[in-house]
Parts: structure tokens; sequence; C-alpha cells
């Protein structure tokens, strides 16, 4: 059978009255609005007046399809992605989609725009309007829905992203940049020049915070760090001025898109990779198998994450023992190939 494909939708539809505005009219907090509208009778009879009348006054109406939402399914789930996809890793969504898909699930991508109490208010408007047996997000939701809402759908948090989609949590750890440079070590390097991503990017601090630790503890000499945007066109100009004249016989890029870059710059002076400089990479993209050379980088799993993301919410659904989410060692993976070698015996 063919893999589900996502459904990607916008939020577009107007906007009916959410719980939250029902509270902050009456003055009380969202837990009582949501026990009113389940007829708990510990809601003072004062209390209730105040929000009875505030859900006539907005003309909130909590929909039906939500409230028998635990004995009748729809066979859909919603992933909540921050305004844009652009920047959605395929694989992840790939991962996730399937591993719905062989549950019997449908995903349905939905993209919300704002911050984290913006995408709160739109989710709960489509949870009023929308049937849905499950939501998952790989960003921060606001705080009222960090737990499953009163729409008795249960929610699954995983903060791969922030509302950029800039990597952060297991994607953001750069653990393994200390093997990255102990294989270089390994082969007889020690002077060193990295190339970073975004500073605002957790994971490109990560790298950098690993590569210098890791040059401390081994005795080791950073040449140069170099401060660059996630593009080939950076890793082209880190190379031609800076990294071909520093002395580095190893340079860690902190993605592949900055190694291919490097290569490419130090291949047009006539350097050597990696018979006089040595390059390694991160992220692991198809082309690297087939760059001249073949490019030594680290694999991330985002297929893994997105699928173990989805059956943690399914473990919600079908009421079994929690799934914890994967632990960032997991899914990410040293690639020794041939943009790296022994250190040059003679350097300039």
């Amino acid at each position: 059978m063919a893999e589900e494909v996502p459904v990607l939708r916008g939020a577009g539809a107007k906007k009916r009255p959410t719980i939250r505005e029902v509270a902050r009219l009456a003055g009380v907090s969202h837990q009582t609005v949501s026990r009113f509208l389940r007829e708990d009778p510990t809601v003072r009879p004062e209390t209730a007046s105040k929000v009875a009348d505030a859900v006539e006054e907005l003309g909130y109406r909590l929909n039906q399809a939500a409230r028998t939402m635990r004995t009748r399914r729809s066979n859909r789930l919603t992933l909540i992605l921050p305004g844009t996809s652009e920047r959605m890793s395929p694989a992840l969504l790939r991962g996730a989609a399937a591993e719905a898909h062989e549950a019997g699930y449908l995903l349905e991508v939905v993209s919300l725009e704002g911050d984290a109490a913006a995408r709160t208010a739109r989710l709960e408007a489509l949870l009023q309007s929308e049937g849905t047996d499950g939501v998952l997000s790989f960003t921060s939701l606001g705080e009222g829905l960090a737990q499953d809402s009163e729409y008795g759908v249960p929610i699954v948090i995983d903060g791969v992203y922030d509302d950029e989609m800039r990597s952060r949590g297991a994607f953001a750890d750069a653990s393994i940049a200390a093997d990255v440079v102990r294989h270089l070590a390994d082969l007889g390097h020690r002077r060193f020049a990295h190339v970073t991503g975004p500073r605002e990017w957790l994971s490109a601090q990560g790298r950098r915070a690993v590569y210098e630790a890791t040059l401390d503890e081994l005795g080791l000499e950073s040449c140069a760090v170099v401060e660059a945007e996630w593009s080939v066109q950076s890793g082209w100009e880190a190379a031609k001025d800076v990294i071909a004249d520093c002395g580095a016989t190893a340079v860690f890029a902190a993605s592949d898109q900055l190694a291919f870059g490097v290569i490419s710059g130090l291949q047009s002076l006539g350097v050597e990779v990696p018979g006089d400089i040595s390059v390694c990479g991160w992220d692991d993209w198809e082309i690297g198998s087939y760059f001249r050379p073949t490019l030594t980088t680290v694999s991330v799993d985002r297929e893994r994450q997105g699928r173990q993301t989805v059956r943690r919410l399914l473990s919600r659904l079908g009421g079994e023992a929690p799934v914890g989410p994967v632990e960032a060692g997991a899914l990410h993976r040293f690639i020794p190939r041939e943009s790296t070698g022994p250190a040059p015996t003679r350097t300039n």
C-alpha cells in the first residue's frame, strides 16, 4: 500500500470564540470554564452565572464532535507547525506520516501563524470546528495546552523547532561533534578551523561549544572560527578569505552546505581535499555521497524522530504505557568518507 501523504492546510477560516476568550470576559480561568461546560457541580453558582453570561454574549458553542471524541474516532491526527513549513525537514514529516498511516490514521499538517499564545488560541478554535483524535506539535504551544485539553484530545509536544523553525532539543544536540574532532585527531591533525552556523541557532552554538571544548581537552589548536550563514556561498567565502591561509589542516563545518562551499573554495585555490586540508560537514545530505570527494559528515535521523513522536501520541490514544522521546544520542551517527584523510606531513 502506498504511503499516506500528509494534508497541508492553512488556518485561515473565520475564528470562532474560544474558551480563553470566554474566560477573559467572565474574569475566570479557562479551567473554570472547562469545568462549567462539563457541568461540574463544584463550580460556585455566582461563578457559573458569570461564565454563562460570557458564553451567551460571545455565542460560544463547544463542538459536539469534540464532546464525544473519546468514544468516536475521526482516524485523523493533527500536526502543528509554526507559520511557514519551508524549513520543515521532509524526513521528519515523512516519518510522522508513515507512522500515522501504519496505525490507520491520516496525518493533517496545520500551519499556525504567530507566537505560542497565538497558536494556542487558533488551535482551540480549530479543535472546536474540526474533528481530530490527537494533536502533535514540533514547536511550543501555550501553557494551557501543555496537557490534554478540555476537548478530550491528547496533545504531544516535541520541541524540535522554535517559532522560526530553528533546530532545538534533540536535533540541536552536538555531543557527537566530539567524535568528529577525535576522528581528525586520530588522523594526525593538530591545527583546526571551524565554520559555524548563525549564532542565533542553538544547533550552531552547540557545535561550536563542543568543538572548542574537545580541542581544549585534547590539547589541539584552533586556528580560526568563522561565523557564517547556512549556505554554500558562506562556506566558499570562509575558505577563500580565512581557512586557506590560517594554517589549519582540518575543518569542521557546522553543516553540509558550508562544507560543500569550503571544499569548492579550497579547490578553486588549488588546495587539495583531503591531501592538504580535511573537511567534515553535518546533516548527511544525499549529494554528499556523490560529491567529489565524498563528504565526511554527521547523519541526523529525522525520520526516526518523526515516527517516535507519533508513537508517543498513539500510546496516549491507546491508554498504553507512555512512550518517551528519542534520546539525542540515538539520532546522530558519524559517517567518515573521502573528504577526511591523514594530516599532511608538510604544511605551509
